[in-house]
């Protein structure tokens, strides 16, 4: 499983496609995380991907770790962020043993990953410590986007997979109702959900119209909003 964790290492490259997409959107969610989460609370992050919420959280938090299965994924981390604090730990998330409870579980696009999202939510929920939460992001299947290429006729099903999904090796996409399903299944109860990047166009076309960033961030704001039409989403919820 490790060398198919690894085949979709450059996917986490700059010059991949869709990393237009990708610097906004992992810029903008963990400032979301850290705002409303005291420094010293004890954070568990589930894969490293870009290394830029990894990063960012382990400047913040006091006690911060991130399991990843890749070896490769981590070693490209640590040569980008050579004096990181995170505490790094090569394990599927399915074999990974935590030592201790976490006041916050972090599920940043991991669970369209995944062969089994309800097992990995099963697994983390006893880890953590009371009064803790989760927050889980992931790619929302009927955004704005999506919507509109549906409609147009180039897109015949809100659920398929694109070009992008595949390279990153996703397995699925959600949509609000799903996701709610899934969290509650689990043993969670849902208490916050927000939408990130509401994203009216594809990518090319975000590219061509040179937006500036203050219009960027203005997309992200609006976007916390209206979870059900945003391109990904933000659930916190804690454990029943």
């Amino acid at each position: 499983m490790t060398n198919a964790l690894d085949d979709y290492l450059a996917a986490y490259h700059d010059d991949f496609p869709y990393a237009y997409d990708n610097a906004i959107i992992l810029d903008w969610y963990p400032r979301q995380i850290i705002a409303r989460t005291p420094p010293d609370a004890r954070v568990l992050e589930l894969g490293v991907g870009h290394g830029l919420t990894c990063q960012r959280f382990a400047e913040f938090f006091q006690s911060y770790e991130v399991v990843d299965g890749s070896q490769a994924v981590i070693d490209q981390f640590r040569q980008k962020y050579p004096d990181t604090r995170a505490v790094t730990h090569q394990a599927y998330f399915e074999d990974f043993e935590p030592t201790g409870h976490y006041d916050l579980i972090i599920m940043g696009f991991v669970l369209e990953h995944v062969s089994d999202p309800a097992a990995i939510l099963h697994r983390y929920r006893p880890y953590l410590a009371q009064g803790g939460q989760i927050v889980v992001a992931v790619p929302n299947a009927a955004s704005l986007h999506r919507r509109f290429g549906q409609a147009a006729g180039l897109l015949p099903d809100l659920m398929a997979l694109g070009a992008g999904d595949r390279m990153l090796g996703h397995l699925r996409l959600f949509t609000v109702e799903t996701l709610q399903d899934l969290l509650e299944q689990t043993g969670h109860t849902v208490t916050a959900k927000e939408g990130i990047f509401l994203k009216p166009f594809t990518t090319d076309q975000l590219r061509r119209l040179d937006l500036s960033p203050d219009v960027l961030r203005a997309m992200c704001s609006v976007g916390r909003d209206y979870p059900e039409l945003s391109a990904a989403l933000l659930f916190t919820a804690c454990a029943r």
